[in-house]
């Protein structure tokens, strides 16, 4: 973020419900609407100028509803080894069984929230385990939008995202690129991120 925010782009980053360092109570049944929302309301507090929406992992369907639902032009989409959703989708269907079964492990705390897994980052969260089950209703956002990107990172064994890459890289009007790394791209390939970011991929 610093980094584009240095390079003179205007750069934010949105924090779910139930994802923040102290969540409320209430935030444990944020679901996929929830977050939507919470994303148009930063992009109705957003100044003049072009809009680029950046989404990770789940944070796709999110990102994928708000282009939807925007009132304001969306001019670029990036999913960076994101779900690229389509209307009905959930994050329960476009996982895994690798994911699903780590859900029902991670919800058995309190039935709530799905207990992140191990990791390294310090920012990792309960994740409200309704915004996994929750279909999205979709329009033509998404096709709409002129410029879609989706980074499909192929470097581990885990990845639900395949079979997306292999439509997607061939699909018309998206742009698809594929990093070595493992998910969390911003972390194992932040040089290639600003790049595609803007404009200076190789």
């Amino acid at each position: 973020m610093a980094r584009l925010r240095e390079a003179g782009h205007q750069a934010v980053a949105v924090t779910l419900d139930g994802l923040e360092p102290d969540p409320s109570p209430a935030s444990a049944g944020a679901n996929l609407d929830t977050h939507i929302d919470r994303v148009l309301t930063v992009l109705d507090a957003c100044g003049p100028g072009p809009i680029t929406l950046c989404a990770h992992s789940y944070a796709g369907l999110v990102v994928g509803g708000a282009a939807d639902r925007s009132t304001r032009p969306i001019d670029r989409l990036v999913f960076c080894d994101a779900i690229v959703p389509a209307d009905g989708d959930s994050w329960w269907d476009r996982v895994n069984d690798h994911y699903r079964n780590r859900a029902i492990a991670g919800v058995r705390a309190d039935g709530r929230t799905v207990a992140p897994g191990a990791g390294k980052d310090p920012r990792r969260r309960p994740h409200p385990v309704a915004s996994f089950l929750q279909r999205l209703r979709l329009g033509d956002g998404i096709d709409r939008v002129a410029r879609r990107t989706f980074i499909y990172a192929s470097g581990w064994a885990a990845t639900p995202f395949h079979e997306q890459y292999e439509r997607l890289r061939t699909a018309p009007g998206w742009e698809v690129h594929e990093l070595a790394v493992a998910h969390a791209v911003y972390d194992e390939a932040p040089d290639d991120l600003f790049a595609i970011l803007t404009d200076n991929a190789r």
